[in-house]
């Protein structure tokens, strides 16, 4: 297939322009040599890769044209090779790797094969698999696997970089695993209870040993390459599941055989500095990695469940923890009233919300804000998110009585300007807080409240008296986070009469959006989330009604009175903009 025979293609469906042709035709030799030149380079670094020519459609999309009549929207590999694949009469691909069964794509082929011809099995069927194929017409390739594995075979085109990057993957960790495996000797299964004791030693492989060092690493990258905020490692009776959250919903990739779940584990706590001997209790640890020339932070944790140790680490990426405030997604008023509160000289700014919702960012990005070099920053947290040079931080260790409280204690003799305290979770921290605020600090935290009122009603509750809140509140922020719908595959339709009583709106009828599913968004029709926020001002009203007795009925009804607008209406607000669907607004709020 020709760089000509592809740009006639995209000319002939107006994706391209006529100028665009001719710049293709004119340039796309010289285009092809340096981009050949690129991948040469690389592959003499890694001598066993096999050496790929580039392909038409990887020289078009290095031109960056945007798509004809298109703004912002770009003529990619993958709209490329997915005319080609309409002109060769074959469905297109784009392989989603959550989706990929690993036992089908690398059962099937030999590595080898796969890496030489660009193909790769991605689904199996009713005794037919299916597989991508990078070049539709490399028949001889095709035509010897029929022949040599006797199976009936379906072909799709897929770009050349999925098919690279699954083959990298999938085969490299498959690799890993298998090789691992063949190297354990069976032993006493110690981490599943119902398991037979076999009267031989334990025979658990090192933590050293290269081929799960090579499993973790292929999985560590996978869930960057994903966006993933976490991985999950479970273990259960005869297997290990591997999990990956991405955008607030776990989603399966991977099942490990259950002897090689205990050396993964024993590997990831030996980088995260935990006690390999140690199943018993769970642990805590760290990891600092790099990925694409930024440092990213991994918080691990282990907690023996009953077929062994479960292993969650949560990946921390500063690009996400540390955001421009006024990117978070607050709207004008509420960025307005909470950007008063972090610029008074003292006080106690509290952020409520449920695990999960956000309020790590948002409480980081607002001491990245405050920071600089008059300005002194000390933060107590359990555990520490994420290392920033910026802030002095303070890590919480309950079993050597370092807790919230005394460290607070401590803290007010370091000469503090700005207090982050990670949660105010018993009156002892409640009360230091206050006596912080009290004597000339802005205190910032979190209490696990659904709301921004009931934080009160929660103060009220650990003993802290009203006229103590009254003196030192400047304000409180709720918050959530939803989905934004995908903008590739983004539709319109009309609510429903149930869906506009259910959001008490006053029109009969409104258009609202939805993701219809696609590719990028892997059928989901969502892609990334954005902040709901709820911000109560603590007015002089507020203050004056204040008492320890106080109805939570009676905060809501001032605190609207005042501008507040609730999360459900903030997010159908969000809804009725397109920026989400009624179904996160009636999920999340």
């Amino acid at each position: 297939m020709t760089i000509e025979f592809a740009a006639q293609a995209l000319m002939k469906r107006g994706l391209i322009s006529r100028e665009n042709y001719r710049t293709i035709m004119s340039k796309g030799n010289a285009h092809r040599a340096r981009l050949q030149k690129l991948h040469d380079a690389s592959y003499q670094k890694r001598p066993q890769l096999p050496h790929y020519p580039v392909s038409p459609a990887e020289v078009i999309a290095s031109f960056a044209f945007e798509i004809q009549g298109k703004k912002e929207s770009m003529v990619t590999e993958d709209l490329i090779t997915e005319v080609l694949a309409a002109d060769a009469g074959l469905e297109y691909r784009k392989i989603d790797p959550l989706k990929l069964d690993l036992e089908v794509v690398t059962s099937h082929i030999p590595r080898p094969f796969a890496q030489r011809h660009l193909v790769i099995p991605v689904e199996q069927k009713d005794g037919v698999v299916t597989l991508a194929v990078a070049d539709p017409f490399n028949l001889d390739a095709i035509e010897s696997l029929k022949t040599a594995r006797r199976m009936k075979i379906r072909l799709v085109l897929s770009s050349k970089s999925d098919i690279l990057k699954t083959i990298r993957e999938f085969f490299g960790f498959r690799a890993s695993i298998t090789a691992a495996e063949a190297e354990m000797t069976p032993g006493v299964d110690l981490g599943n209870l119902e398991q037979f004791v076999r009267l031989k030693g334990q025979g658990e492989i090192e933590a050293t040993d290269q081929h799960i060092v090579n499993a973790v690493e292929y999985l560590l990258q996978y869930a960057f390459d994903q966006r993933a905020s976490d991985i999950h490692i479970e273990p259960k009776k005869d297997k290990s599941f591997v999990r990956v959250r991405i955008d607030g919903l776990l989603h399966y990739i991977h099942t490990v055989p259950r002897p090689i779940h205990a050396p993964i584990v024993s590997r990831i706590k030996m980088l995260s500095r935990m006690d390999i001997a140690e199943k018993r209790r769970p642990q805590d640890g760290r990891i600092k990695t790099n990925y694409r020339g930024k440092d990213i932070e991994l918080r691990v944790s282990t907690l023996p469940v009953a077929f062994g140790e479960k292993v969650v680490v949560r990946i921390f990426d500063p690009e996400v923890l540390l955001q421009d405030l006024d990117n978070l997604g607050f709207y004008p008023r509420d960025f307005q009233v909470y950007n008063s509160f972090i610029r008074r000289p003292n006080g106690i700014i509290l952020v409520t919300g449920p695990t999960g919702s956000g309020k790590t960012t948002t409480l980081y990005s607002t001491l990245r804000t405050l920071a600089s070099p008059d300005v002194n920053i000390v933060t107590i947290e359990e555990p520490i998110e994420l290392v920033v040079e910026e802030f002095n931080q303070v890590g919480v260790q309950q079993a050597l009585g370092v807790t919230f409280a005394n460290i607070l204690r401590t803290i007010l003799r370091q000469d503090p300007d700005i207090i982050m305290v990670g949660e105010i979770r018993d009156q002892e921290t409640a009360d230091n807080a206050v006596q912080s605020a009290l004597t000339g600090h802005l205190v910032l935290s979190t209490l696990h409240t659904n709301d921004a009122p009931s934080a009160i009603v929660r103060l009220l509750d650990l003993g802290v008296p009203s006229f103590l809140l009254s003196s030192t509140i400047v304000g409180i922020v709720a918050q959530r986070l939803v989905r934004k719908i995908c903008p590739h595959c983004k539709r319109e339709r009309r609510l429903t009469e149930d869906e506009i009583e259910n959001l008490q709106l006053v029109k009969k009828q409104y258009q609202v959006s939805y993701g219809e599913g696609c590719l990028e968004c892997r059928g989901t029709g969502y892609r990334g989330r954005t902040g709901v926020y709820e911000v109560m001002d603590f007015t002089d009203r507020l203050r004056a009604a204040l008492t320890d007795d106080i109805a939570l009925g009676k905060l809501y009804e001032i605190a609207r009175a005042d501008g507040m607008l609730n999360l459900r209406r903030v997010a159908t607000k969000k809804m009725l903009e397109g920026i989400t669907t009624y179904e996160e607004v009636v999920a999340v709020t």
